[in-house]
């Protein structure tokens, strides 16, 4: 079974209701008729019966939940709600109702807030900024979680390194600048993620140029200084570093390079030393392995919003609400 259907068996073995609130394009529309056709989550759409009408075409929403904004009896809650979480922000009453009604992305988080829905997935025609924004101001990160990152899950053929060819890769998405602070919480963060969606014990590498100590510079004293944070902080976790990727996953390496490491030669989650690094290397994974490339699914919120790339197709939609389930499954 590969990965997604995995996910997918986990979603219907308890059923979470995620939000759509891109009313606009025609690949939520033939997600959610999938969606709902496997089982796989409650899916709920925002728009206006005018907005609904215009744009999903002839597919039959049957088992699927509308809610127009205009007229839905919790409207006033989370117009309060909105006011409640930005009173520092001066926003008024107002103003709320007018961000909520111009993006409804700031609606499906408000639902997720107040709990009417579980988690969201936004962003086939809406930039990264734009799903994860209204996140952070209304939901906001989950105790003691200073930034939001993204992972993406690496389903490997025929690969013999791993947890049988998963990984879990971070950050390829979000954060731009790490210190070493930043760099310890993505681990611990995907560390987590990696148990929540591998089922596996994960076995977590903080990658550079450099193995323990085999060059100098900030950069990499930079990775080892996150690594004594994490064991700091999260003493149960199995983490190494300062590690080359060949030494993270190859046992013949990491006996020269790492001999003495409970994690080199057998790691399954990927932490990079920066995001032009992660990007990069996931892509090249994807494309010269021919690897199943899962995300980015975003890890920090205090409940599950993710984004989607804009050139994704209606599959992809479907893939991860799957997986935004199964974390409000383990939120």
């Amino acid at each position: 079974m590969s990965f997604i259907d995995d996910i997918k068996a986990q979603a219907k073995s308890d059923k979470k209701r995620i939000v759509l609130p891109e009313y606009m394009d025609s690949r939520t529309y033939e997600a959610a008729v999938k969606i709902a056709q496997e089982g796989i989550a409650d899916i709920v759409l925002i728009g206006t019966p005018e907005e609904i009408a215009a744009n999903k075409g002839d597919y039959d929403l049957t088992g699927i939940t509308v809610i127009d904004p205009t007229t839905d009896p919790n409207r006033q809650k989370y117009i309060d709600k909105f006011v409640e979480l930005r009173a520092k922000k001066g926003v008024t009453p107002e103003q709320a109702e007018e961000q909520m009604m111009k993006d409804y992305m700031y609606y499906a988080c408000l639902m997720c807030k107040c709990g009417d829905a579980d988690g969201a997935v936004s962003g086939a025609c809406h930039s990264t900024g734009n799903t994860i924004r209204p996140a952070l101001q209304l939901l906001k990160t989950k105790p003691g979680i200073h930034s939001v990152s993204g992972f993406f899950v690496m389903d490997v053929p025929d690969c013999e390194f791993g947890e049988n060819g998963r990984f879990v890769f971070a950050d390829c998405a979000v954060n731009v600048d790490f210190d070493s602070e930043k760099l310890a919480e993505i681990a611990i963060l995907s560390a987590d993620s990696f148990k929540a969606f591998i089922g596996a014990e994960p076995k977590v590498a903080m990658l550079s140029y450099s193995t323990k100590g085999s060059a100098k510079h900030d950069d990499v004293t930079k990775v080892a200084e996150a690594v004594k944070l994490v064991k700091e902080q999260r003493p149960d976790i199995k983490v190494d570093g300062e590690l080359q990727f060949d030494a993270a996953i190859v046992g013949s390496v990491a006996k020269l390079k790492a001999p003495d490491s409970d994690v080199a030669g057998s790691a399954n989650t990927i932490i990079f030393p920066s995001l032009e690094a992660g990007n990069i290397g996931y892509k090249l994974v994807q494309r010269l392995a021919k690897a199943g490339a899962y995300g980015p699914v975003l890890q920090g919120l205090s409940m599950p919003v993710n984004d989607l790339s804009r050139g994704c197709f209606a599959d992809d939609i479907v893939g991860v609400v799957a997986m935004t389930a199964v974390q409000a499954q383990k939120a």
